[in-house]
Formats: structure tokens, sequence, C-alpha cells
């Protein structure tokens, strides 16, 4: 679908209404028809004859950053079963430009890869016009929204794709020809190479899996800084491309959605991306902890005690809290490149999800400034966080008497929180303050359409942390 700044009308013009006002001009088949289906300027309404597409917008939604994306969004799954070629939008405020787009790209997202039957879409432009708005103004608006929403869609198709194709190599490779197409730098490193780091916390997380787990760098520099001194930020993701939970097996109903578990080291792919394509300046790194968590005759077992890379040891009680083993040497890994932001993304505990909903990131770190900066920058851009504190008290729920730690909580209360404390015991002491943890196991993959989202995917993250990057860009 292509966005076209231009003072052509479309075959359906859309019509907002803000604070629900029907405009006063209609014509009377125009106001006939509106009350024929009761349409009084909540939710959306398409008038026939005039081919005119009226949505709703109340104060208090429109205000909300993400409100006009959505409402876009729900207009373009319904017109996008129509059998029309063009729609256009008048466009009065250059901050309203974005998000149309965005919502217009977002969502006309499906996924559809493995299905036999495709939908046909027909809808193949949309008119941006403006009396009001410079063209060039206009095109380079679109032209960012187009870059941020390839990387988002992308992120979703990753996510989407099923564990027996979406492997740790899968996911690497892909990784390896982004970078090659693109113009950054990928490393990746086998098997062997975490041997050599004494990364043994990932490695017993992936030893039953066939798949053979892989860590991922990704480097993005800048090209032509004159010397410039840029702020560098490292961005690490859990990548479970599946989640069995090990020999603390999940029950049937809970393995469902865990080729989801991959969605953290997915965003960071997708930040790449976008930072590479809008070519900032900053130096901006990617870790990816890419394993598959699964049974067998050499699986790592409860009552099982792992020496991390940072030489910590850790008492396992429970093989389903994985995630926080990878990332916990991939934390360490990445602290070695001594960044002043250092992010983590992980679908890492469905507390998270009980405590914040399906559509909020919890946000986790020892800086409460970094913290309270990184949610305005999240809302701004219409990704829902909540900050999560950490309590001192519930350090000692990681107490361990046999080794430094526990991989679980002796309570399950808080155990958001506890899960985003251990985390912080492998990030270098010096970077503690420049740390965030990003628990996404809420918003990265739902199983109902929502916002801008469909089913399935959202690439939650990528929107929050490119633009992140860009508030700490002089």
């Amino acid at each position: 679908m292509k966005i076209i700044a231009s003072q052509k009308q479309g075959e359906v013009k859309i019509i907002l209404l803000k604070d629900r006002v029907i405009p006063k001009d209609l014509s009377k088949d125009e106001k006939k028809e509106l009350e024929f289906y009761g349409f009084e300027g909540e939710g959306s309404c398409l008038v026939g004859q005039s081919k005119k597409f009226f949505i709703g917008l109340e104060k208090y939604d429109y205000e909300f950053s993400n409100a006009l994306s959505d409402a876009i969004a729900n207009a373009i799954c319904s017109l996008k079963k129509m059998k029309i070629k063009s729609i256009s939008i008048e466009v009065e405020k250059e901050e309203e430009i974005k998000k149309i787009c965005l919502g217009i790209l977002l969502g006309a997202y499906s996924y559809e890869e493995f299905k036999s039957k495709k939908n046909e879409i027909t809808l193949k432009e949309v008119y941006l016009n403006s009396n009001k708005l410079d063209e060039k103004i206009l095109q380079e608006q679109i032209l960012e929204s187009e870059i941020l929403a390839t990387s988002i869609n992308h992120t979703r198709d990753l996510v989407n794709t099923p564990p027996q194709q979406a492997t740790p190599e899968y996911i690497a490779k892909y990784a390896e020809n982004l970078a090659k197409s693109i113009g950054f730098e990928c490393q990746i490193y086998n098997e062997e190479f975490l041997k050599k780091e004494k990364m043994e916390a990932f490695l017993a997380v992936a030893r039953a899996s066939v798949h053979k787990p892989y860590l991922v760098h990704l480097s993005y520099k800048p090209k032509d800084t004159k010397g410039q001194k840029l702020p560098k930020f490292v961005f690490v993701g859990k990548g479970l491309t599946y989640d069995s939970g090990g020999l603390s097996l999940k029950p049937g109903d809970y393995m469902t959605t865990m080729k989801a578990d991959k969605s953290g080291a997915c965003a960071v792919i997708g930040i790449l991306e976008a930072v590479a394509k809008f070519g900032i300046k900053a130096e901006v790194h990617g870790i990816l902890g890419l394993a598959e968590n699964m049974i067998g005759g050499n699986a790592y077992k409860p009552d099982d005690i792992l020496r991390a890379r940072n030489q910590k040891t850790i008492e396992v009680r429970n093989t389903d809290a994985e995630g926080r083993l990878v990332l916990a040497d991939c934390l360490s890994f990445a602290s070695d490149l001594k960044p002043d932001f250092l992010i983590d993304l992980a679908t890492l505990t469905g507390a998270c999800v009980v405590g914040l909903g399906d559509y909020t990131s919890g946000i986790m770190g020892y800086d409460k400034k970094l913290q309270e900066e990184f949610a305005k920058v999240a809302f701004r851009v219409g990704e829902l966080t909540g900050i999560l504190p950490f309590n001192p008290y519930l350090r000692k729920l990681l107490k361990s008497e046999v080794a430094d730690l526990c991989n679980i909580p002796s309570s399950r209360y808080g155990s958001a929180i506890t899960a985003g404390m251990f985390l912080g015991e492998f990030v270098e002491e010096t970077l503690k303050d420049k740390w965030l943890h990003l628990d996404i196991a809420g918003p990265a993959y739902v199983e109902k359409a929502w916002g801008v989202n469909p089913f399935g995917a959202s690439g939650i993250g990528v929107r929050a942390c490119v633009e992140f990057i860009k508030s700490k860009v002089k």
C-alpha cells in the first residue's frame, strides 16, 4: 500500500470527526444515511452514496498519542475488504501525518505466509491531502513512517514465523542477511564461542534441543562522523525461538504462542533496521541470545547449579525460568561494550501481564529518572508502559542456600520485579544506572486485534526504542 502526498481525491474520502461532531454541511441524503445507520459520531460509518468514511474521535481519545493511529488502522481493516483502489485523507497538522501513516501501514498488516488462499486487497494508494502543509513536509513524514512501519512489520513477520522454521540458526541468518542488505555489521557466534566465554547459563538452556544456540552481535556505526563522539546504545534481546518449559514442562495450553518468546530478539533486529535506514548519529549495538528450551536426556534440571559468564552461580529451581538465564550471560557480554545506555527487551514473566495487562510493557531498573524518561518517550509514540519499582526487600527472595542466586524467587508475589532484579545481578556495577529492563510479555503477542496491531505479533519495543535513541542524539 503506497501513501502519496497529493491533492488527488481517492474513491473513498476519510472524514475525521474530532469531538465526534458530525459536519453541518452534509447533504440531506448523507444525513439520512447516517441517521439510517444510527451513527452519531461514535465509531465509524461509510456513506455509500458520497463514498465518505466517517471516523469519530473523542477529545480525550485523539489527544492520546496512539488514538488517531488506532482509528485509522480500524478504518483500513474495513476499507481493505472493499473493492476500491484508493482513499484520501485531509491532514491539518504536521503532528498528525506520522500518526495517520502508521495507522495505515501498521493497520494493513496481516500474516498470511502459510495460508493457501491469501486475501486479495485492491486498495493500493492512499492520498494525503493538505491545504495547510508544505508537500515537502508531507513527503518527509511519509518516508519516515514507511521506514518505521517496515521495520515493525518485519519484526512482526519474524515473531509470527512458526518454530519449525524460525530456529536459532534461522534468526541468526535472517539478521545476517538484513545487515548485509542495509549496511550494518553482524557477527554470529556459535556454541564453541559460548563455551569459550564460559556462558554456562545460556548453554544449559539450549542443551536438550537439536537446534544449536547462537549469540548474535549486530552493530551500527554511522559514517562521516568527523571525529564526533557518539552516544552508544546496546539493546539485548531474549530470543527463545521456542520454550517448552524444559523439564519443568509447561501445560499444553501454555505452550501455544511460545513461538513469541523470541519477541525481544526480533524487536532488537527491528530497532537496528530502523536506525540504519534513518542514518541516526549514534552507535547502536544489538545482542541476541538465540536458543530453544526443550526436553531430553541431557536437559538441564531443577537442582543444577550453573556458573554464569560473570562467575556468579545460579541454583536452578525451575527450568521454565530460562529466559533470565540466557539474558544473564548476554547482559554480561553486553556490559563489556561499555554503553551509555543498556536496554534489554524480553517476554520474561507472566506476572508482568497479570500486573499490567496485555497491552502494557513493564519498565524496571535502578535509575528512576531514566525509567521516567523512557516511559515518556514511549507514550509519545503510542507504546504504553508501567514502571515497576525495584524493592530492596524483595532481593532476599532470590537467596539460595547452595549458590549465589536462585533462578526463581521463593514467593510468587512481585515475581516480575524479582525477575528484573535477577537480571540486574549480571549488569556490570558501573552500568546499573544506565540499564533498563523492558518486560514485553504482555503486548508482544496478543491473540486478538488491538489498536494498530492485528492478531499475533505487535512488534512492540521498536517504536519506543528508536524514539528513545533519537531523544538522546544531539
